[in-house]
Order: C-alpha cells, then structure tokens, then sequence
C-alpha cells in the first residue's frame, strides 16, 4: 500500500487516503475495513476529521488512542483549510428540503443521517448512521442513544431517502420515527422533525403534522429504572 502511495497518492480514493494514515496509528493491522467504516458512519474524508474524539469512539474498532490521532490531524486540517458550514438553516424548511434531495440525488441506497443542533438551531454535528441496501436502513436505537449522550444537543433532526420510491413515509417509518421519539425524551433531547426524500420531493413528519400526532401516542409511555430500548 505505501509503495502504491509513492508512486501516486494524489490518485487514492479517500478510503485508501485515511487506510494509510491508520497505519501510524494501528501498526501491523490491516486497516482497510475501520478505513470504510469510519467513512460510512461520517459520510465523507472530511467530516471524519471534523469529528470529536468521543464521537469517533462510537465507530466498532476506533480507541481512544486512534480517536485522538485522528482528531489531531483534523485539527491541522481545521486551522490550515478552514470550511464554511454548508448546511442551510433548518428554520427554512424549503431551502433544507431542496440541500437534502440534492444530497441524495443519484443515491441508489437508503441512507439515514442525524443533524444534533445547539439551542440556537445550529447545527454541532451531523452524522450518516447507515448505510442498507435499496429498500431499507436498519439502525438500532441503542446506537442513536449513544450518540445523544455523547453529542447531548438540543434538537435531533433526522433524514432518510427512498431512493426507488415516493417521499410518502412507510409504516416501518414511522415505527422508527416513535421509536426515535421515546430515545429523545429518555435522553431530553426534543426532535426537530424527520424528513423522508423521495423521486418525488420531500416528506416533513413536523410540517405534515405526524410527528406531533405520534408524540400525542406515546405521551403516557414512561420509562423505569432499567428500562431497555
């Protein structure tokens, strides 16, 4: 791989790019596949690097110890190549609906992402949690709850694409969407909204007024000492 980087580097994928930089970290290891994963959780080469050591840790193999090499080298990147934030305001729904269909044009897999945002709104972090195949995403929601106790923000709003299909949310979504509800109260983080892209346009559950109706659902639903999700 190294003798492969010498002699031209500047054409790797961004995979191999950070497979490399892993070897520093987790010598003797084959680092292609932590390479891919971490790719896969953060959406991008670069939104691996914006992340936090304690949301690096999240991604199945990544230690402290690697966590930490990982959010120094962003921190070069950071103060040598500064980036605006890209993300319209999630106060302007239209706006935000046009950024996601276009950030899933051409996608041929369903994808899901969590925006945590401050209380202000802006956004802390986002981050693209799975990646399934051309009908489903599955996530368990003891990931989601690791991230709201690590990340703590104010308001999650959550996005997922239907690649082969309508913007209109199935029954599986919204079983995940009250799922999601009861994680965020446990942890008292409000949800914004959950937004489905379709071939067709988008899906807001709070414009619709869905998500309000299946809060109203699980509104008697309390959580026990020992409670599991």
């Amino acid at each position: 791989m190294l003798e492969r980087f010498e002699s031209g580097g500047e054409r790797f994928q961004d995979h191999e790019i950070l497979e490399v930089l892993l070897f520093n970290a987790i010598p003797r290891s084959n680092t292609n596949p932590l390479a891919h994963a971490l790719i896969d959780s953060f959406g991008s080469l670069a939104d691996v690097f914006r992340a936090g050591i304690d949301e690096l840790m999240l991604v199945k193999g990544i230690g402290k110890r690697t966590a930490e090499y990982i959010r120094c080298i962003g921190l070069c990147f950071e103060r040598t190549n500064p980036v605006p934030q890209n993300v319209p305001s999630f106060h302007n729904s239209k706006a935000f609906g046009n950024f996601l269909e276009e950030e899933y044009r051409g996608k041929t897999k369903e994808v899901l992402e969590i925006f945590c945002l401050d209380k202000q709104g802006r956004l802390q972090f986002r981050k693209k949690f799975s990646i399934g195949n051309s009908n489903e995403v599955k996530i368990d929601p003891k990931e989601i709850n690791a991230l709201l106790v690590v990340k703590e923000p104010h308001t999650v709003v959550v996005s997922h694409n239907h690649p082969n299909g309508t913007r209109n949310p199935s029954a599986q979504d919204d079983i995940f969407t009250k799922q999601l509800l009861l994680v965020c109260r446990m942890n008292n983080v409000n949800l914004g909204d959950h937004i489905v892209v379709g071939r067709d346009g988008t899906y807001s559950y709070h414009s619709m007024g869905k998500l309000d109706k299946l809060r109203e659902s699980c509104a008697d639903i309390t959580f026990r000492e020992g409670s599991r999700i």
